[in-house]
């Protein structure tokens, strides 16, 4: 999945998490969130040559590299997640939950593509939840029609938490 999809995933992911929390639509820590799980979403990438995380993040990204992690393992398991989600508990839970999840929204759409996700790495093997046949590719046509329906969601939950508060 492109970047502006793992960004979407990671909104949607904060938007599920402020109306766990009850926070008002219309306030700052709102925004934080939104803002946080924009960022958070796409930010396993960093083990993507090339990626705007791994760009963003170059000596981090660098470093992974130089230990030889490759893309969609170790910063997409579910040993990482938890790791970051330890990493995060001194955090207000409103912000530490909306960054977790929002992670993890990450390796949880990957796993609509062919290529598959480590998640139990250091376990080499890799899930997906497709046949190959019906897996998204990134930049594909269905990836744009998957965009399209996390839009239509994350409109659909802001409205609807907007209405009932």
């Amino acid at each position: 999945m492109l970047q502006r999809t793992h960004g979407l995933a990671g909104v949607v992911a904060a938007e599920l998490v402020l109306q766990h929390f009850q926070v008002p639509v219309w306030s700052w820590e709102t925004a934080g969130a939104i803002l946080l799980g924009c960022f958070a979403g796409p930010l396993a990438d960093i083990d993507k040559p090339g990626s705007v995380m791994a760009k963003l993040f170059f000596p981090l990204s660098a470093l992974l590299k130089l230990l030889g992690i490759h893309h969609r393992t170790m910063t997409h398991s579910i040993v990482f997640t938890a790791l970051i989600a330890g990493a995060l508990s001194p955090l207000p839970p409103l912000y530490g939950w909306t960054f977790v999840w929002a992670y993890a929204s990450h390796p949880l759409i990957d796993l609509l593509n062919e290529q598959g996700v480590a998640l139990l790495w250091p376990i080499r093997r890799k899930f997906r939840l497709l046949p190959k046949f019906l897996a998204i590719d990134t930049g594909s046509r269905a990836e744009d029609a998957f965009h399209i329906a996390l839009v239509v969601i994350g409109v659909w939950l802001l409205v609807r938490y907007a209405l009932a508060g």
